[in-house]
């Protein structure tokens, strides 16, 4: 008998196929242009910058006389008051300067009064120059009124000397008293010529005394800005803070020698702060003053702080630069720019803002709507 019993084959159940891995691919690419199209969206109205800092103004103190120091009364950062002392420069120089030039103003002054008085001597000369010319011509008169007598009687005793009537000594004694009321006449002219003379002489002098007078003045003048100058340059010894602020790093020392208009070191002003953004030349074309901004500031990463498009600078930052590019003296090389854009803040609190110093890293995001 045959046998039909033959091995059973069990067949395998198919596997169900996985959507796991299709829907989590379907939800990254779903995802990915989801914040595809936000970022694109998003950079279509912002525009934002990590090449930012803090600023602030700052003072720079400066030596106005040259001189060696005497004295530094401030350390590195320090905070200090307008008129604070900073620097003391000895002055010793300055004092004999100011001591030689009140002299010269006390000389200046006594050449004043010295013409002055030689002004007033000639004024009475003259005075009494004119009084005596009108004694002389008074004197004058009466000599000529002299003199016609005279005349008169030498015409008369030269008819009677003729007639006999008078002898010849009368008339000769009318001839001498006429020949001596002619010199009297010619002498008192001559006094009165000379003394006129002395008149004129006098005159020029008190001209002259009076021109000195003027020169001495102007000398004095001179003189007393000589003096000021000399004050001022002594109150230079003594470097005070122009305004309230942070001294920065002070490497002068005691005995160093200064040279007129040399930075000492700089004063940071605490009073204001804001952000220079400096974005891209193609970056700037929908900004405008008065726009949002966003600032991320790297000391506080845990804040964000608002703020405001202000200004922009008139050229790129490369133009201000100490040897700015000039693409007519070598190769051409084409370099985006970026242009400084100062963002103001607004509302900023007042500790984070004594906290904020100059120089800090910071993210700017401009909104462009």
């Amino acid at each position: 008998m045959e046998n039909n019993n033959k091995p059973t084959v069990e067949l395998e159940p198919k596997k169900k196929k996985s959507f796991v891995f299709p829907i989590i691919l379907a939800a990254v690419v779903i995802g990915g242009g989801i914040y595809g199209y936000r970022a694109f969206t998003y950079g279509q109205y912002h525009e934002e910058t990590d090449d930012a800092q803090i600023t602030s103004n700052m003072a720079p103190v400066i030596s106005k006389i040259s001189g060696y120091v005497a004295e530094v009364k401030v350390k590195d950062n320090e905070f200090v008051k307008k008129g604070d002392t900073l620097v003391i420069l000895d002055n010793r120089d300055q004092k004999m300067a100011l001591e030689q030039a009140q002299a010269a103003l006390l000389t200046a002054r006594s050449n004043i009064s010295n013409a002055e008085a030689t002004t007033t001597a000639t004024s009475k000369n003259i005075s009494s120059s004119q009084a005596a010319v009108t004694t002389a011509n008074a004197q004058i008169e009466a000599a000529k009124v002299n003199v016609w007598k005279t005349s008169q009687d030498l015409k008369r005793y030269a008819n009677l000397v003729k007639d006999h009537s008078i002898t010849e000594q009368q008339y000769e004694q009318a001839l001498a008293a006429k020949q001596s009321a002619d010199r009297q006449l010619q002498v008192l002219v001559d006094q009165r010529n000379q003394i006129a003379q002395q008149t004129t002489i006098a005159s020029s002098q008190t001209a002259a005394s009076s021109q000195q007078i003027s020169v001495a003045g102007s000398i004095a003048k001179q003189r007393e800005v000589d003096v000021e100058n000399a004050k001022l340059n002594l109150s230079y010894t003594v470097i005070l803070a122009p305004e309230d602020g942070y001294v920065g790093k002070v490497s002068t020392q005691a005995g160093q020698y200064l040279q007129a208009g040399s930075q000492l070191f700089a004063l940071v002003k605490n009073d204001q702060k804001w952000v220079v953004a400096n974005f891209k030349e193609t970056q700037v074309d929908k900004m405008v003053e008065g726009q949002k901004v966003k600032i991320e500031i790297d000391a506080f990463p845990d804040q964000e702080f608002d703020g405001v498009v202000s200004s922009f600078s008139p050229a790129t930052g490369a133009t201000f630069s100490i040897l700015p590019p000039d693409n007519a003296s070598g190769n051409f090389v084409k370099v985006v720019q970026r242009l400084p854009v100062k963002i103001d803040f607004v509302n900023l609190d007042k500790n984070i803002a004594k906290k904020l110093r100059t120089g800090m890293n910071v993210k700017a995001e401009v909104s462009l709507k």
